[in-house]
């Protein structure tokens, strides 16, 4: 079953007391301790979210790892992606991320780990990287449209409201023909692609939500609401 969890914002990048997305990652790849492998190529390999992830992960029933293409833990990286169950990309400059995968061949092993049943999964640039297209801020100052690697159809939107200018950003480049239409994410908010599908929309803030937006005539954004997965209010 081929997944993919994007991540609007939040987890333990963001939210290192709230651990209720990073821990729904965990169960979908449905066994006792899954590998999971961080993938730190758009923060040029930050080591304080290393450290974080760490932190984070090595208190889980599981097997942290990560994959550094500075220091790269294998001299085979494919083989050691598809021994893993899920990957989990973290946020940074999505433009020089997409350029050392492709320079690595990472994009095609990712392609492959995905269609294999590995659950791809990450937060900002590692929740756009999936998509077609989507907004970014790689260039410096201001929102600019990116091509990315088209896993998922359509453009994607992360810290929707995170950030005051990311969502006008967004509409403008949806109605301007720049980027296609898709869908953006709230922080703490969770897409949860089965196939190619949105299967599940999940949270970690009881309010947060996903938004379909799409050039109709006009910019027509859609609410969606999210599963908030703590308790009930």
């Amino acid at each position: 079953m081929k997944q993919i969890i994007a991540l609007g914002g939040g987890g333990f990048l963001m939210e290192p007391e709230n651990p209720l997305l990073d821990t729904y990652i965990l169960e979908q790849a449905g066994k006792r301790r899954p590998k999971i492998c961080f993938v730190p190529t758009a923060s040029g390999d930050s080591a304080k979210m290393i450290t974080a992830f760490y932190d984070f992960f090595g208190k889980q029933d599981c097997e942290p790892s990560h994959l550094s293409l500075f220091k790269p833990p294998a001299r085979d990286l494919e083989a050691f992606v598809l021994e893993k169950d899920i990957i989990y990309v973290g946020g940074g400059n999505t433009k020089n991320l997409l350029a050392l995968w492709r320079e690595w061949g990472l994009d095609a092993v990712f392609r492959k780990a995905w269609e294999q049943g590995v659950v791809l999964a990450g937060i900002s640039a590692g929740s756009l990287c999936w998509f077609e297209d989507g907004v970014t801020d790689s260039y410096g100052d201001g929102l600019e449209p990116i091509q990315a690697l088209g896993f998922l159809g359509g453009s994607n939107c992360p810290h929707y409201d995170g950030e005051a200018n990311r969502r006008p950003a967004y509409q403008k480049l949806i109605e301007t023909g720049a980027v296609q239409s898709g869908i953006a994410a709230d922080d703490g908010v969770a897409l949860h692609y089965i196939g190619t599908e949105l299967s599940r929309i999940v949270s970690s803030r009881p309010q947060a939500m996903a938004y379909r937006v799409k050039l109709d005539g006009n910019i027509n954004e859609t609410g969606l609401r999210a599963e908030f997965l703590g308790p009930q209010q």
